[in-house]
């Protein structure tokens, strides 16, 4: 074993920089939104959940220390694992995997089909709450070759994501990614169980890819547009926000009746299933078969 004190003589006449140079790497972290997780307990069940098979392929979103990336790594599953931050990199390149590949690279800036090659694969991760709901919207965006997901998330953001039509929580965001993904809330994970402890809680969350779409939305930017005008003010009724959108209130009425939606309603009240149709009767977009 090779003597440590050669090291120590190298890094001796450096010591004056070692806390400003800690102290730079606290505020890239910090801007960089970074918790990494230090439960044990609690990095076992996100594994259960995830459930990887030897023969898996699965993209990992922020692999910072690699807690999770060599537990996925051990079950024989195909890993990339996604780190933006250079100074974490030695430590997930640290141990040899023939199934793990560690790339170092901003998640937003590649695509999931350049990292699937054409076949269906997983995305997981604890992601940044700074960048959880680009994330989210990009998986959205590239969903075709996606299966499955699990992702740890601000609990707020969690819920939302999961929200069900009569709770306060329901959103636009809800209605998008439910289209497409069957969501489910799995655990809390509280906030020491990070390192730093970040302010809020956390909690884990799956999106299992349908078979087919609930609805096939012929004009996707239209129908978000007309999502988020209807909850625009969440406190009025639906049929009053609408009106704001310039919908004439004939047309809203007859949209109602058609529909079966009762006008005293707010949004969050208001299916999914019901939205998607309010939403095809208003602008005459036939459903796509």
């Amino acid at each position: 074993m090779p003597s440590p004190f050669p090291e120590i003589l190298v890094y001796l006449p450096r010591l004056s920089s070692l806390p400003l140079r800690r102290n730079r790497i606290r505020t890239r972290r910090k801007a960089l939104g970074q918790h990494f997780l230090s439960n044990t307990k609690i990095l076992n069940r996100i594994v259960d959940v995830i459930a990887p098979q030897e023969g898996d392929l699965i993209t990992e979103i922020g692999a910072g220390k690699g807690a999770l990336t060599f537990e996925l790594a051990e079950t024989g599953a195909r890993i990339i694992a996604v780190e933006k931050d250079s100074s974490l990199i030695p430590r997930l390149t640290k141990r040899e995997f023939a199934n793990l590949t560690v790339l170092e690279e901003d998640v937003l800036r590649i695509k999931f089909r350049d990292l699937f090659q054409g076949k269906p694969g997983k995305v997981v991760g604890n992601l940044p709450y700074a960048i959880s709901s680009p994330i989210l919207f990009k998986v959205l965006e590239e969903k075709e070759l996606i299966s499955f997901c699990v992702f740890l998330l601000q609990r707020e953001v969690a819920q939302r994501v999961c929200a069900s039509p009569g709770t306060k929580k329901f959103a636009p965001f809800s209605i998008l990614i439910q289209i497409d993904f069957e969501t489910r809330m799995h655990f809390r994970v509280p906030a020491a169980s990070f390192s730093p402890p970040p302010r809020v809680e956390s909690a884990l969350i799956s999106l299992r890819k349908r078979e087919r779409p609930l609805f096939a939305i012929r004009d996707r930017n239209r129908f978000v547009n007309f999502l988020h005008g209807a909850f625009k003010s969440r406190r009025k009724k639906l049929s009053n926000n609408l009106k704001a959108l310039g919908i004439p209130p004939h047309r809203v009425k007859e949209a109602y009746i058609s529909c079966g939606i009762d006008e005293k309603l707010r949004p969050e009240q208001v299916s999914i299933a019901q939205f998607h149709s309010l939403y095809t009767h208003v602008f005459d977009d036939p459903p796509v078969l």
